[in-house]
């Protein structure tokens, strides 16, 4: 396990977290739910950038505080708050990179860089918005990190931005022995990368699965009221009242497609089992 957190708590005014979640070797780990609803909050506490109030976070098998220097050269990281100052250029941010890292890959950076059409002596202020969220992932991975944790990644970019950073990643993981832990409330930039996700709101994990499982397995039933009374509800998550009837969220799809061929079933993405969790009713 290349990090987890059980039972971490953190209590603001108004908002607590209480969290519970694993990322293993091998895997693209997911963390989606709404702004707000408490993504930020988890990530700091993995990297221990909060005092938590309760709870175990481990990285590495380790505690955040008893990891060494070459252990924090196995974390990439970004932070939607963090970044080199924008008065520097690439050319430069390369050279402090090459002395902070010992596996720092200068060449393969300049690559990746020139790929990406990220210059190298224009100052980092001057980039676009997908520009500087392109430069935080590759520096983020150009120190072979087995681990990358990416806090909201392809916020506030374009569809042509976000899916050259999925690229990256997906070109990342293609190592073994590493892993990737992101977060984001665009859920469909999650659905082609992650191998399993985590639904968070109001501070709680409210639902954990396989994404395969999740795009597969997971439906919407649109019945009316007559149906609904009569309708087996052992495999239903969650119900939300409609003008029509009852929206009723199943993870076993294929049971209801078999028993009940009359009936309307939606294939469910992930944006809807979100609002189904959110919005709807446990049985």
């Amino acid at each position: 396990m290349l990090a987890e957190l059980n039972h971490v708590e953190k209590h603001y005014k108004g908002f607590s977290l209480d969290c519970s979640l694993k990322v293993q070797e091998g895997c693209v780990t997911g963390l989606i739910g709404a702004n707000g609803a408490g993504k930020s909050t988890t990530f700091k506490a993995l990297l221990d950038l909060i005092k938590t109030d309760a709870g175990e976070v481990k990285v590495f098998g380790k505690c955040p505080k008893d990891l060494r220097a070459e252990d924090k050269e196995d974390l990439g990281i970004v932070l939607p708050e963090s970044s080199f100052s924008s008065y520097l250029n690439v050319k430069q941010i390369t050279g402090i990179m090459d002395k902070l890292y010992t596996r720092f890959d200068r060449q393969k950076f300049t690559e990746q860089c020139s790929r990406f059409s990220l210059p190298m002596d224009k100052k980092i202020k001057d980039f676009s918005t997908g520009m500087k969220a392109k430069l935080k992932v590759l520096i983020a991975m150009s120190h072979q990190a087995k681990l990358l944790i990416l806090d909201e990644p392809t916020a506030g970019l374009d569809v042509i931005a976000r899916d050259e950073i999925l690229d990256m990643l997906r070109e990342y993981m293609e190592e073994d022995g590493r892993a990737i832990f992101i977060s984001s409330h665009i859920s469909t930039d999650l659905e082609g990368l992650c191998d399993d996700l985590y639904m968070i709101d109001r501070g709680k994990i409210v639902l954990h699965e396989d994404t395969d499982v999740l795009m597969d397995q997971y439906g919407i039933l649109k019945v009316d009221d007559t149906c609904y009374r009569s309708l087996d509800k052992k495999y239903i998550i969650r119900v939300k009242k409609e003008s029509f009837g009852y929206s009723c969220l199943t993870n076993e799809k294929s049971y209801y497609l078999e028993n009940y061929p009359s009936i309307v079933i939606e294939k469910s993405s992930v944006d809807d089992v979100i609002s189904m969790v959110v919005k709807g009713e446990v049985l």
